[in-house]
């Protein structure tokens, strides 16, 4: 088993400390502006940066990845509690802590049960789709801030946007400069200077300017005061039905966390040549989850742009997280003081550049050159996750990933082999090629297993193959090429058995070629092989007339 702190060396010590000091600078502004997102307390979102970081790095197996809320999941919190109880409410907040403990259980199930694999469904579109609907409504509720409109955070897009529109009339004059400047020095910076802890120095920037010049008097909001001391440890008491309607969310969090999260850590760790374990990393983050529920904070999920920003730093190992966890203690005991003047239009500009790139608009672009199809299940998820919900949204995801399994596996490549051993075109059920391999024999190659999804489109391609190459009078022998069938289901073996009666009406034969020893005994129960037996030529079963007549061919 990895130690903890794998890859920590008195060589790269004081480049990983830097590193930390460096994630310090990066995750405290932006966890203020997500506990905000999601509806609670600055604490909620310091809190998480505490024992769920801890946790998390001294368990996991990757040596990078940044555990931590993101905008993703405080938007899920925001839209899933936001129904259930009103924001900044305390039963809001314990249910926040309870949907934590939930999503930390589900890790737990999943890395235990080994259902890492689970995550292969939620592909690329729709994630950018999802993901992308989420940053689009944080984005609204952001630059409401930034001008200083007050808007129901809680309230659905078409709400929020509307707000907006009605709002523009009372823009505060001073919230806008500050969210102006501080949307400029950051993307400036972080183009010009990407090393540099850019949202830090706004942050300092904008507090001292606002107290030095009595902004919050003339209109500017600030975050107020944040309570000193340590996470408060607690457990989440609830009745059985708020814990029950807690579920659906929880689990729309940990699918969104095991996709990202686990293909973050397995890319670093093949970028740096270093071993990942993926139920290991699911149980570190049931274990953060956990914690974090038991420590006043909200749900943890994996960080892309920080952990991207700790591997610039030259960071390998999770030290950098246990120097955000000691850094981000010591500021709650000491200097929460310094916290309470951060204007809200700084907080908005940080958090609404940092989700910009969760946007998706190149992702769309490059899915619209190269696919339609994925393009449309990227804008419908994007969509329904906007003008719907975060819920309905990741329910429609996996539809949309079944239908698209669904969907390709319905039209595998279907070939017939012709005279020189190259296939022709996959053939469509309604496009026959008149293709024949050898004189008398057509030889048929399915390239995929043999299920409910493209049984009859097999049946019917064959057909289509025969009676497109002259019908009986010119196809006297079938072979069927089975080196890529590896399983059948009872509805394929029902369309086999009908084109196998359907080849004897017409006095054709049926053989078979390259059949494999692992898929033998299920194909002979459901009764694709007709005859039991082995075969050392390799055609099965018994009828050699198909392959004398292709030899004397060749």
């Amino acid at each position: 088993m990895q130690r903890p702190l794998a890859g920590l060396t008195r060589q790269n010590l004081v480049r990983e400390l830097v590193a930390g000091i460096t994630l310090i600078a990066i995750a405290i502004p932006l966890n203020i502006g997500y506990a905000q997102i999601a509806g609670l307390p600055a604490t909620a979102g310091l809190y998480a940066l505490i024992v769920p970081t801890v946790v998390y790095a001294l368990v996991v197996s990757s040596r990078q990845l940044v555990a931590s809320p993101d905008a993703a999941a405080a938007a899920l919190v925001a839209s899933s509690i936001g129904g259930l109880a009103a924001a900044g409410s305390q039963t809001y907040a314990v249910m926040a802590m309870a949907q934590a403990v939930i999503s930390g259980v589900l890790f737990l199930v999943m890395s235990v049960l080994k259902l890492g694999f689970l995550a292969n469904f939620l592909s690329k579109p729709i994630l950018v789709g999802f993901v992308g609907g989420l940053a689009l409504d944080i984005l609204l509720s952001q630059i409401a801030k930034m001008l200083g409109i007050k808007i129901d955070s809680g309230g659905e897009f078409v709400d929020k946007l509307t707000g907006i529109i009605t709002g523009l009339p009372d823009i505060q004059v001073w919230s806008l400069v500050i969210s102006a400047l501080s949307v400029a020095v950051l993307l400036l910076g972080k183009r010009f200077a990407p090393v540099v802890p850019w949202a830090l120095i706004v942050m300092i920037v904008a507090t001292i300017a606002t107290v030095a010049g009595g902004l919050e008097s003339k209109g500017v909001s600030v975050l107020g005061e944040v309570p000193a001391g340590p996470p408060v440890f607690s457990w989440p008491v609830l009745s059985w039905a708020n814990w029950f309607a807690l579920i659906p969310s929880a689990m729309a969090l940990t699918m969104v966390t095991v996709a990202e999260g686990l293909l973050v850590s397995r890319s670093y760790g093949e970028k740096h040549r270093y071993p990942t374990s993926p139920n290991r990393d699911l149980f570190a983050f049931g274990l953060a989850n956990i914690a974090s529920g038991a420590s006043s904070s909200f749900a943890v999920g994996s960080s892309t742009s920080r952990t991207a920003a700790m591997d610039s730093a030259g960071s390998r190992t999770q030290l950098p997280s246990l120097v955000l966890a000691v850094g981000t203690l010591l500021l709650l005991l000491f200097g929460t003081s310094l916290l309470a003047d951060i204007p809200s239009p700084a907080i908005g500009a940080i958090v609404g550049v940092a989700v910009l790139p969760l946007l998706g608009i190149r992702e769309f672009l490059d899915l619209w050159k190269l696919d339609r199809f994925e393009f449309g299940i990227g804008a419908a998820c994007f969509l329904v996750t906007l003008f719907v919900g975060s819920i309905p949204g990741i329910l429609v995801a996996f539809v949309l990933a079944l239908v698209n399994i669904a969907q390709r596996a319905s039209r595998p490549a279907i070939d017939v082999l012709e005279e020189d051993d190259n296939p022709t075109d996959s053939l469509l059920a309604d496009a026959p090629t008149g293709a024949i391999t050898a004189p008398g024999v057509i030889v048929v190659r399915m390239a995929a297993p043999l299920f409910f999804a493209n049984g009859t489109v097999f049946t019917t391609a064959v057909k289509s193959a025969i009676t497109g190459a002259g019908g009986p009078d010119k196809v006297q022998h079938l072979v069927v090429d089975m080196e890529a069938v590896t399983d059948v289901d009872v509805t394929a073996a029902e369309a086999y058995a009908d084109l196998r009666e359907w080849l004897a009406a017409e006095g054709i034969t049926l053989s078979y070629s390259r059949v494999r020893e692992g898929a033998r005994p299920r194909l002979e129960r459901f009764g694709i092989l007709r005859t039991a037996g082995d075969a050392a030529d390799g055609v099965y079963p018994s009828n050699r007339e198909a392959v004398a007549a292709l030899t004397t061919h060749r």
